[in-house]
């Protein structure tokens, strides 16, 4: 990004800064003068171009010379280079007598004939050939197209003559205005600005701008400068920041209104209404089709007035497109509200009566209450919310609510759309309406729906748990009475709702008000609330159920159903590719949002610490959407990966951050397990008394306690950190609780976990053949970090009882994971035990051990040698092909391969 010279800022347009600076050192060297035309539609950044070419000009020590075209003054003889000469007009009493009296007549200075056209451009060339024997001279002419013909005729006489003067001429003119004979044959055309140039520029103008306006903002301007800089500042801050949903069309302002208008009014009636029709029509950014009334036998005449316009034009297959989204904003905006409702009332007519588009022209057309219309609406709205449209539904439900005239329908509708709002990820429109519906009157038919509302917001946006527990017990009761009307899944989703708040703040009132509706839920739900209530004592079996599950489930299924199998699979660390494939694009952010969670919590687990820099990223995301309990949580995931480098003073600074929010909700979810990373992170530092203190205050040796449905994750850490300071008989009552838990029926993580602890507890008797059972574990390789630190405590085992050469193979292993997840503290205590086993710290040169893979290079790898292409493996892997070929790059090194041919041969066996 540079800068114009005013303070705005010249992002992008590389291709005509490059030739406008060569034109500039052409002029400055003694290579002779030239001449531009710069040529694009309104607000495009000709003017831009203009100011930073005289910015740099004048830092060369050019002479600059400005007029500018007003459409007023286009009659005016001379006006342009009246501006021009003005600087230059101490010089003109050294010219010669009749040019300096040519110049004085066509500027007004003198009474008498005009003089000839030749002789006006003689004196001119003559004062800018004094001028440029003190240095190279710059002539900028903006709006080329408003200048009078007079001046024209001067610059096009400087133009042929300046190729031996270190003169630069550069005018900016219209896309659809002619250059004038004599001025360069070719202009350039000024285009819009790519994706990248215009989110940068729209970042600069507006900074904190909210993700869904930003991308409203970037299609409406479609790569124009002034729209992007324009179109925000018309928005109300709701709008801005993403709180309030955004208007059908975006206010224009006066300046880009200003752009068009003229053009505009100068159509006919007939031409006007055409494109205000059309602009209807169309259903995207950039215009939609033509409109064509049966029997209208003059509309070929008018679209060759609109094409004439240069405002529209017919493309190949005869439909009327707009040259920029821009003007179908203008024809909208310019429209009266008489006339935008006779044109949605022309629109209604033309379409079926089953056709979505008929009931939305209806609604625009409609003047006063219309309950019929209103009621439509809500019934359209809810067909959209049941195909996971929510966000679209709501809108319904909000235009609905507008057109009813009875007020209880109107709160009826209205808490429709909060809760319909919630679910499409506009959560903070949703708390609005929220506020709104509390300061009237809420039916009593809909108080259960309004309660889950209020519970959906306060979760999510206020990170407040309170009224979880108020509210969602009374409603469920109310919800499943002998009698109650049908709600569809609203027990379902106040049952998630629910067991959410438990399962984060362990409130015990929330896990009795549970038990009494398992009945009244699905399969799912009751799995969900078996995973996490007490685990060791209901969950059993709960991962392969979960499968059994997933594997009758269809991608597409609505976010309720995804939002169960998320967290029940979450309690049993069961996410993976079985379950993303339910999950696709089509769920809106509060469905994303969770399987983002989850991915960051598995790529933990699973040893896929690249993927660390993705949460405080999915944090800000969250935040901006307004679900701060979910930035919150992001956060707690990134804490993980801090902790297990051993990170502790960047744990710390992530726990400050949110630490006193999580205590003020009362979220022991996020405490707790803070409290049991700054543990993990004291062993990666061997201050294994330290991390004991502070997992005995969430568990005792040898129970596993109700309220800690993630009992599993400490588990190991406590067995680990009471074998290292002597507490061998607590390390050996905790497994026996495990056992009796029958824990390793849970999932495999449990299993693994358990196995684990017990070679780790394990008397020598008995440890060679509990280390030997833990690593036959089915798919114990899949905990990658888990299965570092049992290989360190397995080689200090060996090592200890003087097995140096079987100690030091599996401390290399447990090694080279732990150089590939970055975790330096854990490296530093395997080469310790390394060197007390008398071993080197690293294999000789040719002892063949290869540089180990990162288990992302790794999954990458495996699916090149499959004979996937990068864009296939990007696309399974959620990456970009740029980015698989990166990883293709380091990988083939480590390898010792060179083609993509030898990868099946070189990787290592599952």
């Amino acid at each position: 990004m540079t800068d114009a010279g005013d303070g705005t800022p010249l992002v992008g347009r590389r291709r005509e800064r490059a030739l406008l600076a060569r034109s500039l050192e052409g002029a400055r060297t003694g290579r002779g003068g030239s001449a531009t035309v710069l040529r694009g539609d309104p607000g495009i950044g000709k003017s831009a171009l203009l100011d930073w070419t005289a910015v740099r000009a004048d830092g060369d020590g050019f002479t600059v010379l400005r007029a500018a075209g007003h459409e007023p003054e286009v009659g005016i003889a001379f006006g342009a280079l009246h501006q021009v000469l003005r600087p230059l007009w101490e010089n003109a009493r050294a010219l010669p007598g009749p040019q300096l009296a040519a110049l004085e007549r066509v500027l007004g200075l003198r009474e008498g004939l005009p003089p000839s056209g030749f002789m006006v451009g003689a004196a001119v060339l003559a004062l800018l050939a004094e001028a440029a024997r003190r240095g190279p001279v710059l002539i900028l002419v903006d709006d080329l197209h408003w200048v009078d013909s007079s001046s024209v005729a001067v610059f096009v006489f400087l133009h042929q003559r300046i190729a031996e003067l270190p003169v630069v001429m550069v005018a900016a003119s219209r896309a659809d205005g002619s250059v004038p004979e004599g001025l360069p044959a070719t202009a350039v055309d000024v285009g819009v600005l790519s994706d990248a140039d215009s989110r940068a520029l729209l970042g600069h103008w507006h900074p904190g701008l909210a993700a869904s306006t930003t991308e409203r903002v970037m299609a409406e301007a479609a790569g124009n400068p002034l729209a992007l800089a324009e179109l925000p500042g018309q928005l109300a801050y709701g709008h801005r920041r993403g709180v309030l949903p955004l208007p059908d069309r975006l206010p224009l302002g006066r300046r880009l209104e200003t752009l068009f208008a003229r053009r505009l009014r100068s159509l006919p009636a007939d031409a006007r209404r055409l494109l205000l029709l059309t602009a209807l029509v169309g259903v995207d950014a950039a215009g939609g089709g033509t409109f064509r009334e049966p029997g209208q036998g003059c509309t070929e005449r008018l679209l060759a007035r609109v094409e004439a316009s240069g405002l529209a034009r017919l493309d190949g297959t005869g439909r009327l497109v707009f040259r920029h989204p821009l003007v179908r904003s203008a024809v909208i905006a310019s429209a009266g509200q008489a006339e935008l409702r006779e044109a949605h009332r022309t629109l209604a007519g033309r379409l079926r009566t089953d056709d979505p588009r008929r009931l939305l022209h209806e609604a625009s057309a409609a003047e006063g209450s219309d309950e019929a219309l209103a009621a439509r609406l809500q019934e359209a709205g809810a067909r959209i919310a049941l195909r996971g449209g929510d966000a679209e539904g709501a809108l319904l439900l909000e235009k609905a609510a507008a057109l009813g005239a009875a007020p209880d329908a109107r709160a009826r509708r209205l808490t429709w759309a909060a809760v319909m709002s919630a679910r499409g990820g506009r959560l903070a429109y949703a708390a609005k309406l929220v506020r709104e519906l509390r300061e009237g009157h809420v039916p009593d038919d809909v108080a259960p729906l309004f309660a889950y509302a209020v519970v959906y917001v306060d979760q999510s946006h206020h990170v407040d748990f309170a009224s979880s527990m108020a509210l969602l017990p009374d409603a469920l009761a109310a919800l499943t009475a002998p009698g109650a009307p049908e709600s569809g899944d609203l027990v379902e989703q106040m049952f998630f709702k629910l067991l959410l708040a438990a399962s984060y703040t362990g409130d015990p009132r929330g896990w009795e008000a549970l038990e009494r509706y398992t009945a009244h839920v699905s399969p799912a739900a009751r799995l969900c609330h078996r995973a996490w209530a007490d685990p060791p004592r209901t969950a059993h079996g709960a991962e392969a159920e979960l499968r059994a599950l997933t594997a009758r489930m269809t991608a597409g299924r609505e976010a309720g159903a995804a939002w169960l199998v998320l967290w029940a699979a979450a309690a049993v660390d069961a996410a993976d590719a079985g379950l993303w494939r339910l999950f696709g694009g089509e769920h809106a952010y509060a469905t994303q949002g969770s399987v983002a969670k989850a991915r960051c919590h598995q790529a933990f687990l699973r040893g896929d610490w690249e993927a660390a820099e993705d949460c405080p990223a999915a944090a800000d995301l969250a935040e901006e959407a307004g679900y701060h309990c979910n930035a919150l949580l992001f956060r707690h995931y990134f804490a993980h990966f801090l902790a297990g480098r051993g990170d502790l003073g960047g744990l710390r600074a992530v726990r400050e951050r949110i630490e006193p929010a999580a205590a003020k909700a009362r979220m022991r979810f996020v405490t707790d397990h803070l409290e049991r990373l700054e543990a993990l992170a004291l062993m990666a530092h061997g201050r294994y008394e330290e991390a004991y203190m502070r997992l005995r205050g969430l568990l005792a040796p040898g129970e596993l306690p109700r309220g800690l449905a993630w009992f599993h994750l400490p588990f190991f850490d406590l067995v680990v950190a009471c074998a290292r300071t002597g507490r061998r008989a607590s390390a050996q009552a905790h497994v026996a609780a495990g056992r009796a838990a029958r824990m390793e029926t849970v999932s495999a993580h449990h299993a693994f976990l358990l196995a684990a602890a017990t070679a780790v507890a394990a008397d020598d008797g008995e440890a060679e053949a509990a280390y030997v059972a833990a690593y036959a574990v089915p798919g114990s390789c899949q905990w990658v970090f888990d299965m570092a630190r049992l290989r360190l405590a397995h080689g200090s085992w060996l090592r200890g009882r003087g097995r140096d050469v079987e100690a030091r193979e599996v401390l290399r292993a447990a090694r080279r994971t732990f150089r590939a997840l970055d975790a330096d503290p854990w490296v530093e205590q395997c080469e310790a035990e390394l060197r007390a086993a008398q071993g080197p710290l690293e294999l000789p040169p040719d002892s063949g051990e290869p540089e180990a893979l990162t288990p992302r290079e790794l999954r990458i790898a495996r699916l090149v040698a499959t004979g996937l292409t990068n864009k296939e493996v990007g696309a399974a892997l959620h990456v970009s092909p740029r980015t698989v070929g990166a990883h293709l790059y380091r990988i083939f090194p480590k390898l010792g391969i060179s083609s993509r041919a030898a990868l099946a041969r070189a990787l290592p066996d599952d």
